[in-house]
């Protein structure tokens, strides 16, 4: 109230200025001081009369004062010096009771935590307000007892809770917040939306919340627009207007036949057909229609007749027409426990016409992120498997299911949701579609696939799928049909998709490490060699990607990959290939030179002079550089090698890497240690060396070649 804030005012002001008397106190002005000193006088002579006026109130003090005599400065030194005695000591005083009072404030705030906690938010508020007669500058009493005045609808009172908790913490972000959900309640939509540029101005990562809270008020603001021009058609008598009016009230009658409810849901669904008419059908509680028992009841049932199921079919045809691109109206279906508890039972039905339907409506949430976000309100942790297995299906519903997933996939919170039943319900049912990839929905696998891919940006999930032994020897057994013609539908464009996504997939897993990878390497390699012929030129990419990354988990791996001829592979594609697949083939050739002499011999044999590998160190990719300048260094341990440069520009290529033109510093220390044995191996390369002013980046690379 205005007399507690007017006492607060007059406490700061207190503090203000005893605050000022000191600092002018220890002013190194001379000025400053006397004025201080004179003002502090004052202020005994003050306290000393209101003293004397509390002890004895009846008396009378006759004493003459000759008040234009000075105290000497001896004296005035003891005044000063008792009086900053007295607020030192009145200082300790004030901290201790301080400090008394804010245990109390705090036992008081847990108190009011946990009546909140329990829905006592009347309680919640009591404790809050106990806790402010104990210390009245504690901001969070006040945005505590803010958000519970909230729950209570009292709105005014959490704008002035907010406003006591912005003089205690002017960059009180909670304050803001929860002010502007207040103001919003009001439909005060300018004043919410200041709260919430406040909000962002304290603190600019909160950009997230910003636009989600903006979004909201811009649409409650939307809402009450539609609303005022609904009740305009009402009051107007429009006849669209009054005819579903008049078919909501019909179908709330009690103990109809389930056809009467059932076609008058139908000719509803038809009737709601514009923005006016979904906010009209709202207005008159059109959501509250499964208060109705009887289209309760054959809603929620588990085993549905054909008339129930044709009940629910209408039903989910009338929330699409009501829900079509109005946010408001998707809120407040989802709002119903009934309609978010049976959607997925819907999913798993088996029922053709209600899984369509019900898809259907949920692609209706899941193509915008404000229906994302209602969607992610639910508990959607069994919706990656049910989804998944529409891949089974023949007809649309496997392209509806795949879309909502992608959709879902990219979202952190659908991520986290999915992490619980990952292992137990996700990858079992997965892992079986790849195995069955001929006899599924080809197209949406793939879909599938490169969606669990994105998923897989989630280190939680990917590392419980590369773990799965199940989930690698799957992925196998797709890859194994995909080279040879004869496999039936091995060669058809959908499973061609398929394995393109499952290699996609397995470049993801393999970010990984652990043993399950370590086991599974070597057939992995095995499939992949034999893809490098395939005339999918992504399919190619693709496999030299996975090679590249599964290669370092096993010695065996590289030895078999050896056999196969990867090193002459891999040249052909770097002479030719374009540049992703050039940067996983000399990356897959550093792989196998630093562990195998044989790899070396074969790139000394099949690279003549190094001319591949001296083109690559002149690449603007540096990871590329990086790659080819360790080949490099690898062969240079060979007996000849470095004298079949003789004559070559290896040196002023090596040179300008090592001396700084990489940024990278394993570009640069792979480039000297090349420089550094190409000299070792080859002297007359240093005279080169001198002629380009590298003796100084010679010497400064032998370091890493010892260390090498």
């Amino acid at each position: 109230d205005e007399a507690t804030e007017a006492d607060f005012q007059r406490f700061l002001r207190r503090v203000d200025d005893v605050t000022n008397l000191l600092q002018g106190l220890q002013s190194p002005d001379l000025a400053v001081q006397e004025k201080a000193i004179a003002e502090t006088e004052k202020r005994l002579q003050e306290q000393g009369a209101s003293r004397e006026q509390e002890e004895s109130r009846s008396s009378v003090n006759r004493t003459l004062i000759n008040t234009s005599v000075r105290a000497s400065p001896s004296e005035t030194k003891a005044g000063l010096n008792g009086f900053l005695a007295a607020l030192e000591r009145d200082a300790r005083e004030r901290a201790q009771r301080r400090k008394r009072n804010e245990q109390l404030a705090n036992a008081l705030k847990e108190q009011g935590n946990e009546a909140f906690r329990a829905g006592d938010f009347a309680l919640a508020i009591q404790r809050y307000s106990q806790g402010l007669e104990k210390l009245r500058d504690k901001q969070e009493l006040y945005t505590n007892r803010a958000q519970a005045y909230l729950k209570l609808h009292e709105y005014e009172k959490a704008i002035s809770d907010c406003e006591w908790a912005l003089k205690c913490n002017k960059n009180c972000l909670k304050a803001y917040f929860l002010m502007g959900k207040a103001h919003l309640a009001l439909q005060h939509f300018a004043e919410s939306r200041q709260c919430y540029e406040k909000m962002l101005q304290v603190d600019p990562q909160k950009q997230n919340l910003f636009e989600e809270c903006v979004h909201e008020a811009g649409l409650q603001e939307e809402r009450l627009r539609e609303e005022q021009r609904a009740e305009r058609q009402l009051q107007a008598g429009n006849a669209a207007a009054l005819a579903i009016q008049e078919l909501l009230q019909r179908i709330s009658s009690p103990d109809q036949d389930i056809l009467y409810y059932t076609g008058g849901i139908r000719l509803l669904a038809g009737a709601v057909s514009s923005c006016e008419w979904q906010t009209i059908f709202r207005t008159n509680n059109g959501f509250s229609i499964l208060r109705n028992e009887t289209v309760r009841g054959a809603f929620c049932a588990e085993s549905k007749s054909p008339a129930e199921v044709e009940l629910c079919v209408s039903l989910l045809l009338l929330w699409q027409a009501a829900c079509a691109g109005n946010e408001e109206n998707q809120r407040l279906l989802l709002a119903q426990p009934a309609v978010s508890a049976q959607l997925p039972e819907l999913l798993s039905s088996g029922t053709a016409q209600l899984q369509r339907e019900t898809l259907a409506l949920i692609s209706l949430y899941s193509e915008h992120q404000g229906g994302r976000r209602l969607l992610l309100r639910q508990d959607l942790s069994r919706w990656l498997q049910i989804l998944m297995a529409f891949v089974k299906s023949t007809d649309a519903r496997a392209d509806s299911a795949m879309n909502i997933l992608s959709d879902l996939a990219g979202e952190e919170r659908f991520q986290s949701q999915c992490r619980a039943l990952f292992s137990t319900g996700f990858i079992p049912v997965f892992t079986q579609l790849l195995v069955c990839a001929r006899q599924v929905e080809q197209a949406a696998l793939a879909r599938g696939v490169g969606m669990l891919g994105r998923l897989c940006a989630d280190v939680g999930l990917r590392a419980q799928l590369a773990e799965s032994r199940e989930c690698w020897q799957a992925c196998l057994e797709l890859l194994d049909g995909c080279p040879g013609a004869s496999s039936p539908g091995a060669s058809s464009p959908g499973y061609q998709q398929c394995v393109f996504a499952v290699l996609g997939l397995m470049m993801n897993l393999l970010l990984e490490s652990n043993a399950t990878i370590q086991d599974f390497a070597v057939p992995i390699s095995g499939r992949c060699l034999a893809l490098l012929g395939h005339q999918d030129g992504r399919i190619v990419t693709r496999a030299t990607g996975v090679l590249s990354r599964v290669l370092p988990a096993s010695p065996s791996a590289v030895e078999e990959v050896l056999k196969g001829g990867v090193v002459k592979k891999m040249l052909k594609f770097l002479k030719a290939g374009g540049q992703l697949t050039s940067s996983y083939a000399i990356k897959t050739l550093s792989i196998c030179t630093k562990s195998s002499r044989r790899a070396q011999e074969e790139l000394l044999k099949w690279d003549k002079r190094f001319q591949v590998l001296l083109k690559l160190l002149q690449s603007e990719d540096e990871l590329v550089v990086g790659n080819a300048a360790f080949c490099l260094s690898q062969c240079l341990l060979l007996p000849g090698a470095a004298s079949s440069l003789l004559g070559s520009s290896v040196v002023q290529l090596l040179l300008r890497q090592a001396g700084g033109d990489a940024h990278r510093s394993l570009v640069q220390q792979n480039s000297a240690i090349a420089l550094g044995r190409l000299c070792v191996a080859e002297p007359r390369h240093i005279h080169q060396l001198r002629k380009l002013n590298g003796l100084a980046i010679l010497n400064s690379s032998m370091k890493y070649v010892h260390s090498s």
